[in-house]
């Protein structure tokens, strides 16, 4: 397949050659735990990378290289690395790029499961998270990276609120000070935005959202953009020798730089953290994923309209005193949103309504089209109260800097017809304040 062909093209086709797999027109399911390397040569060159192959599918899996190759072409990057969750996928680049300790920048209103990873969990392995007020502050930014700041790490579009990164800007002055940016894509996808054309040199997802899109498999990416230079003695852990990278031919231990040069991120995390950490992606789960990209588009699309379409019906409900939701007209970042998602930011919004908790509780269990769900970009409407679900592990001290309370209410909208989710709502607020 061409290397010139569109989204649309490479979300179906891309990463895979039929003729590899005895023509099949879906990608096959490899559920096998190893495979025979023919002899003994063979097994020794695929090894030492002399060979392509497989051989144990904690190591690598046919299915899933194919989602890894689709993404990475999707991505316009140089490798892609799945993992077993979204979490893993931050975690596995975050101990990947900060190994033996340092420091990392980052906002503070983020997912509530990365943000109690970085302030309680981090700190134990060595690693420092500096949070920023304003992440689109360049003075405030700039002032936060030190000498060992190792990264920043963003949210694309921040979860709950949808608050836009401008990634351009964040990535420029990470660059500045010789430290790469690290961007969670997964609200938005790769369809909806493309962090690496913004400068982004590592991208993180929950594939387990959107780009399944079907709630049916638990997923995470790691792609890695391939321009970074990790020669820097900020990065010592990929200049030192590494045993694994050992050959007759060359004579001595050679260095992830050494052996890969700027794409030593990504194989330093698959060599160390994918094969010994162990928090590999199953076949069945990359054939999953496989077939959700295919109707990313659609998907997103629709889904993208009707939660304009949503959000525009709560800005103007009498009991809703806040909505949350980037992609309205006269948002105050309605400017930046048109510079980098002209196909809108994605499905996912929140809102806040008038009176106790206890109103709360109502309108969510009086939902009857939307599903009371802790996760998002599934093809099914969701509903949740993140301050006692997703984001429970913030700690009280953050909730007014992330904007959460007890009357926040996400949304992620799925397929159904925008007017029936409408009418859902309607008739909850009704009974949410029947009294």
């Amino acid at each position: 397949m061409s290397e010139n062909n569109s989204f649309d093209t490479v979300r179906i086709h891309g990463g895979y050659d039929p003729e590899e797999h005895q023509y099949a027109s879906n990608v096959p399911i490899y559920l096998s735990a190893a495979f025979s390397m023919g002899s003994a040569q063979r097994g020794r060159d695929i090894a030492e990378g002399r060979e392509p192959g497989f051989t144990y599918s904690r190591v690598a899996n046919p299915t899933v290289s194919i989602l890894e190759r689709r993404i990475a072409q999707l991505e316009g990057a140089v490798s892609a690395v799945a993992v077993a969750s979204g979490m893993a996928a931050i975690s596995n680049a975050v101990l990947t790029v900060a190994e033996g300790g340092g420091r990392i920048v980052a906002h503070h209103d983020i997912y509530g499961a990365s943000l109690d990873e970085f302030i309680s969990l981090a700190p134990k392995l060595g690693i420092t998270f500096d949070f920023v007020e304003d992440i689109n502050d360049p003075e405030e930014l700039a002032s936060a990276i030190g000498p060992d700041t190792k990264a920043v790490y963003v949210e694309s579009i921040t979860n709950p609120l949808t608050k836009v990164t401008d990634v351009d800007q964040v990535a420029a002055i990470a660059h500045e000070a010789g430290i790469p940016l690290i961007v969670d894509n997964t609200f938005p996808t790769p369809y909806l935005f493309r962090p690496i054309e913004h400068g982004a040199d590592i991208v993180v997802y929950s594939s387990t959202k959107a780009i399944n899109g079907h709630g049916n498999v638990i997923s995470g990416l790691i792609v890695d953009a391939g321009r970074f230079d990790w020669s820097s003695e900020r990065f010592p852990q990929f200049s030192e020798p590494e045993f694994t990278l050992y050959t007759e031919e060359v004579g001595h231990s050679r260095s992830f730089v050494e052996a890969f040069g700027n794409e030593a991120f990504h194989q330093r995390l698959r060599c160390k953290f994918l094969r010994l950490l162990g928090a590999v992606l199953g076949p069945q789960q990359a054939y999953l994923e496989l077939l959700g990209l295919e109707t990313i588009s659609e998907r997103l699309d629709k889904e993208v309209s009707s939660a304009q379409r949503i959000a525009a019906f709560l800005a103007g409900h009498d009991h809703v005193t806040k909505v949350n939701y980037s992609g309205l007209p006269g948002d105050p970042q309605a400017g930046l949103v048109e510079r980098l998602y002209p196909k809108g930011i994605g499905s996912i919004l929140s809102f806040e309504i008038e009176g106790s908790e206890e109103r709360v509780n109502r309108l969510i269990d009086a939902t009857r089209v939307f599903s009371y769900i802790p996760n998002v970009g599934d093809v099914r409407s969701l509903i949740v109260n993140p301050a006692r679900t997703t984001h429970r592990e913030i700690p009280f001290e953050f909730w007014e800097r992330n904007g959460l309370n007890v009357n926040l209410i996400r949304l992620s909208i799925g397929l159904e017809d925008p007017d029936d989710l409408i009418r859902d709502l309607e008739q909850s607020f009704e009974q949410a304040y029947r009294d």
